[in-house]
């Protein structure tokens, strides 16, 4: 019988019996006291337990459950992960109902890089990767999380779990998520998203944009940050990636956030916040 649990337990694998040595999995040195249990197999995100003919699983599946639970628990299934802090991840949803958030416990890329189709992946690994399943439509990779975009007919609730199981494995096998030599793609070449050098008005809303809003949108796994400022119009063009980029809500953030934020602490200098997405 095959128990899965809801995290990788092991990048190799563990088949461990009565006639080898058992310090490696307390877990299996518990099943092993059970006469009728032969064999205990751990691997990916699962633990096989073999069984002889002396009971049926009806009678001891519920039970034997229970134990696997309480070692996942304590993570004790395999003791060799304990020399080091487990990778941990999480999925959690952002205010953009498209985009799905995968967070862990370690810094995965110091920077941001995005990319909208396998085209732009050359450089980001686990979003070419990640391309490979047919709903990812765009991926964001920054500090410890990946933000995924999914198509429109994708339900999150059929593909969340298999993404996590996809990244928590590529993670661990300590695969390159993103190339040491990686360049942003400017999609817009009257605005690239990278400029040499900016006015003393725009160091000054940058900043702002630093201190203020950029950790709150990185929070719903996102980033925003500004293009240029039209000192004619008044106008900040904000770069909108990840979660932020394409988001329903992003118009009422900047127009009811951001825009009245930039106008109160910089008054008569600025009129109005664009959005320019990425």
């Amino acid at each position: 019988m095959k128990f899965v649990c809801d995290e990788t337990l092991t990048a190799g694998s563990l088949e461990l019996d009565r006639n080898g040595s058992l310090e490696d999995s307390l877990l299996a040195q518990e099943l092993l006291d059970f006469p009728f249990i032969s064999k205990v197999y751990i691997t990916a995100n699962f633990v096989a337990i073999q069984k002889t003919d002396v009971v049926d699983w009806e009678m001891v599946a519920d039970d034997l459950k229970a134990i696997v639970d309480k070692h996942l628990k304590d993570g004790t299934i395999v003791m060799r992960a304990q020399s080091q802090d487990p990778l941990t991840m999480y999925a959690e949803m952002t205010p953009n109902p498209a985009v799905m958030k995968f967070v862990t416990n370690k810094l995965l890329f110091d920077g941001m890089a995005e990319a909208k189709s396998i085209d732009e992946a050359t450089q980001i690994p686990v979003a070419e990767a990640l391309f490979s399943f047919p709903y990812v439509k765009e991926v964001f990779v920054a500090d410890n999380y990946i933000s995924i975009t999914k198509v429109a007919d994708a339900d999150w609730n059929e593909i969340a779990l298999e993404l996590r199981y996809f990244l928590l494995e590529f993670i661990q096998a300590d695969k390159k998520l993103v190339e040491d030599n990686f360049v942003p793609i400017h999609r817009n070449t009257e605005n690239p998203y990278v400029k040499e050098s900016f006015t003393d008005i725009e160091v000054e809303i940058k900043n702002i944009i630093a201190e203020y809003i950029q950790p709150a949108v990185a929070g719903d796994g996102g980033n925003i940050e500004l293009i240029e400022f039209d000192e004619s119009s008044k106008t900040a063009k904000m770069l909108l990636q990840g979660a932020c980029s394409g988001c329903p809500s992003s118009t009422i953030t900047l127009k009811n956030g951001i825009e009245t934020m930039l106008k109160e602490m910089l008054p008569g200098r600025i009129e109005s916040v664009e959005a320019i997405n990425g």
